[in-house]
């Protein structure tokens, strides 16, 4: 299994499948490629439907500029290939020297057919699935998965890590200072500052967590659908969840930053094994591969730094994932925007739920988290291709033909 530096992946937004695995792939093109003089570039599948919406057409012309570069969006449907899957073409005095067939599979991560040694990373941990991990930590009296990431990653893994929690921060608070409407044509509101401007030390309890989790959330999603610098968690799409709860539960529990690196190794793991045995794509599995994994980690994560069990944190990564099976991905006009920044913020807030539960009832549960993982990739790859980020299926269809009903009943002159 790949490590978790594979999970936390530090870049702009707004989307690591449509943006950051792009980029890398264009990257690798042009050094493979470095007398070209024109470049063509063929997005298929959720990168050709939603790609502007994404970005993708501009972060491939600024990595391949100044190099004239064409792209084309495709209606044609690739048969055995990933939903993201792009063509690079090289030409050198208007004869062709060169193509690659790239698929990014999520996570800013990128593969190519035929050749899975490109691009690729080492495998650092021998368990492949969360059973054989946890069944290693028992016979091994490792108490903690965080001690488990320090066995295989290295001493090393807290720097990383440190980087990725300042990152985190840095992007909470610049959202929570960020007003103003969000890029994209869709008029959305930032509404962090908003939320986390109106808590007030005598409100109801429950509401004013929910009101700073949800404030902490927004403010990364809003970072991310603004281009801002972002952390992986898995994705892009869901890089508001994870964030949102450890801030939280630091200020609650007053738990240092090297406490709070724990939680964030417990997470990266839950998202390791679900990248291996299942999928961390939208175009792939709908979002509950993106938001579920998310809401697992983030859950994971809550119940290692209240100290929970090994059973405990494996069953608040279950409970969070389970219930969001068959999760569609249908972001309107292709925007990293609406549902998704909503959607984080309530992922959050579940993660909470799914924690708490973990805690009251581990000892009398049924599913594992390696049941519910594979429940959710075949789910995910059953769902029918219009619920998989496309914007042709749920809201993304809904909200077009709302605004045209809107603008056939304005009165006629």
């Amino acid at each position: 299994m790949k490590s978790i530096r594979d999970i936390y992946k530090i870049g702009k937004g707004p989307s690591s499948s449509h943006t950051m695995g792009p980029e890398r792939a264009s990257k690798l093109f042009r050094q493979t490629h470095p007398e070209a003089d024109a470049f063509r570039v063929i997005l298929y599948g959720s990168l050709s439907k939603t790609g502007v919406g994404h970005g993708t057409d501009r972060v491939v012309r600024e990595v391949l500029s100044p190099i004239p570069t064409e792209i084309i969006f495709s209606k044609e449907e690739i048969e055995n290939s990933h939903p993201n899957t792009m063509d690079f073409i090289a030409f050198k005095d208007g004869a062709q020297v060169g193509c690659l067939r790239v698929e990014s599979i999520g996570g800013g991560d990128i593969r190519v057919p035929g050749d899975p040694a490109a691009a690729a990373s080492p495998d650092i941990y021998p368990e492949n699935t969360l059973s054989d991990i946890m069944s290693y930590c028992k016979w091994n009296y490792i108490p903690r998965l965080s001690d488990y990431v320090e066995r295989y990653e290295g001493p090393e893994i807290w720097d990383f890590l440190r980087s990725v929690w300042d990152t985190m921060k840095n992007a909470i608070d610049e959202g929570l200072r960020s007003d103003g409407i969000l890029p994209g044509g869709l008029n959305v509101k930032k509404r962090a500052k908003r939320l986390y401007d109106q808590v007030d030390e005598n409100e109801n309890p429950q509401l004013r967590e929910c009101r700073i989790i949800s404030a902490y959330a927004f403010a990364v999603s809003e970072q991310n659908a603004d281009n801002g610098t972002v952390v992986t968690a898995p994705t892009c799409g869901a890089c508001g969840v994870l964030p949102a709860v450890l801030r939280y539960i630091q200020e609650l529990l007053n738990l240092s930053d090297d406490q709070v690196l724990r939680g964030l190794a417990t997470a990266g793991l839950i998202g390791a094994v679900t990248k291996k045995n299942a999928s961390v794509s939208g175009a792939e599995c709908g979002c509950a591969a993106e938001i579920g994994t998310a809401c697992s980690m983030a859950a994971a994560a809550l119940a290692e730094l209240y100290g929970n069990n090994l059973e405990q944190v494996e069953y608040a990564a279950e409970v969070a994932m389970e219930h969001h099976l068959g999760l569609t991905c249908d972001p309107i006009c292709g925007l990293v925007q609406i549902p998704c920044i909503e959607r984080n913020a309530v992922a959050a807030l579940r993660a909470r739920s799914a924690c708490n539960l973990s805690y009251f009832l581990y000892d009398s549960r049924n599913i594992s988290y390696d049941m519910v993982c594979k429940a959710m990739y075949e789910t995910g790859l059953n769902l029918r291709h219009m619920y998989k980020e496309t914007s042709e299926g749920g809201l993304a269809r809904i909200y077009p033909t709302r605004l045209e009903k809107m603008v056939a009943e304005l009165p006629q002159h």
